[in-house]
């Protein structure tokens, strides 16, 4: 038959095909069969499997497309987005798919993001993260020199670490760059606290003095307290300062004047932390925006109101055994919201509303771990020989990192957390900077920072 009357045969054949019902094609399909050679039924069976395949992507709506990938997790989408051009922009496309995959890695998400193909890229990039904690590869160290005895005071903020030494000063390092930008002359410091303009240091000399970071002139002497002072807060909206001291007092002070407003006593340890913060939630001691004063000493947490007024007392003493068989390590964070602080049963956790603790949590048994950051993913932890990072949300340790033989101190301050905001869960801005910072035998101080994203 030649190639022009075959078309035309097929063309009768196709419609009058379609004109039947699915059992007549079936019948007429199973009468072809029946008619044919080795040659056509092994060209059938090569191009049935062909033939049956749909691509369901392409067919089904988008929103019920995006239904479907929900269900596969994120390793299997990836390779789904090689089958084809059009898959790769459907699934890249499917941004609630690749949110909850970014929130379940700890990764912070910012719903105002409107591009549709932004969050499969925010996604590599935390899974890339991710792999480097879990392999311990996240961080970097390196080392500030240049004070001439111990190093017992550290503190950090916005890209600057502040560090006080018995060589009677005080130094202000860009973290960055490893260079110092103000060295001052002071006493020997046991907690320093700064902001742009000055330096707030508690000495062993059991006094409190303020420094002009420009001039390195002395502003103010605080003088009071019997024993040496392991921790100073201030507030400048409020001008007080606040110490805690080895004589068990915190004193609270008018920043400006140098006068001592109030003496709180009720401590029988040494007081090595005290910290001013606003209050985030409503109790029936105290509403959002209320000044809250935390002090901590071996045992115990005490809680104080705080403000313009003078006199104050203790709300609530917080513990964690009534006989003082647990004590509590030299590290407390404090956020408004909660209160936590680590013993050696665990990390505890109390609600800041109500003063219950709301979990303890226990380490793996053969660590004895201390606080160093915690927030509402992660909980950065450490002890003699490694940084630890915790998933919150598992209570398991996701990442470790080594340290050298820093300089131990029962205070605790001689050793900090860096940047913090990660901690509320990583957004692929903020890994960056210092994570950890300690002095060192040698007088210099170790820095743990994070590495660059690739």
């Amino acid at each position: 038959m030649e190639k022009k009357d075959f078309e035309a045969w097929l063309d009768n054949i196709s419609i009058a095909f379609l004109s039947l019902t699915d059992l007549q094609k079936n019948e007429t399909l199973d009468h072809l069969i029946s008619l044919s050679g080795a040659v056509q039924l092994r060209h059938l069976s090569n191009n049935l499997e062909i033939l049956l395949k749909r691509d369901f992507l392409q067919l089904l709506p988008l929103e019920l497309s995006f239904y479907l990938l929900k269900w596969l997790d994120p390793q299997t989408l990836l390779t789904c987005c090689l089958v084809s051009k059009q898959w790769n922009k459907v699934i890249s496309a499917c941004t609630e798919v690749w949110q909850t995959a970014c929130k379940n890695l700890g990764w912070q998400i910012d719903d105002s993001v409107q591009d549709p193909l932004h969050w499969k890229k925010v996604y590599l990039k935390a899974i890339l993260r991710m792999k480097q904690l879990k392999d311990h590869e996240a961080f970097e160290t390196s080392s500030l020199i240049g004070h001439s005895a111990r190093v017992y005071a550290l503190y950090y903020k916005d890209g600057l670490l502040c560090t006080g030494s018995d060589d009677l000063s005080a130094k202000l390092w860009d973290v960055s760059t490893g260079q110092c930008i103000y060295g001052i002359q002071t006493h020997t410091c046991a907690a320093v606290k700064f902001d742009e303009q000055k330096l707030v240091t508690g000495s062993f000399d059991n006094t409190v003095a303020c420094w002009e970071w420009s001039s390195g002139a002395k502003t103010q002497h605080f003088r009071g307290h019997s024993g040496a002072v392991f921790s100073v807060d201030y507030n400048d909206e409020l001008d007080i300062l606040v110490s805690g001291s080895a004589d068990f007092t915190v004193k609270v002070w008018a920043l400006s004047t140098g006068t001592c407003l109030n003496t709180l006593t009720g401590h029988t340890e040494w007081v090595t932390k005290v910290v001013l913060q606003k209050c985030k939630v409503k109790s029936l001691m105290h509403s959002p925006g209320d000044y809250i004063l935390l002090s901590a000493d071996k045992y115990e947490i005490k809680i104080w109101p705080i403000g313009r007024e003078i006199n104050c007392k203790c709300l609530r003493t917080l513990s964690v055994s009534e006989d003082r068989s647990i004590s509590l390590q030299p590290r407390l964070h404090f956020d408004g919201k909660y209160i936590v602080c680590s013993s050696a049963l665990g990390l505890y956790q109390w609600d800041f509303a109500s003063y219950d603790i709301l979990r303890v949590i226990k380490p793996p048994d053969f660590l004895n771990v201390s606080l160093l950051g915690f927030g509402e993913i992660f909980a950065l932890l450490f002890d003699n020989r490694y940084l630890y990072i915790m998933d919150l949300r598992t209570e398991k340790l996701i990442s470790r990192w080594p340290l050298p033989e820093y300089r131990k101190s029962k205070r605790g301050s001689s050793f900090l957390a860096g940047e913090m905001s990660w901690l509320n869960g990583l957004n692929g801005q903020n890994d960056t900077g210092l994570v950890f910072a300690t002095s060192m035998p040698d007088h210099s101080i170790h820095l743990v920072l994070w590495k660059e994203h690739d």
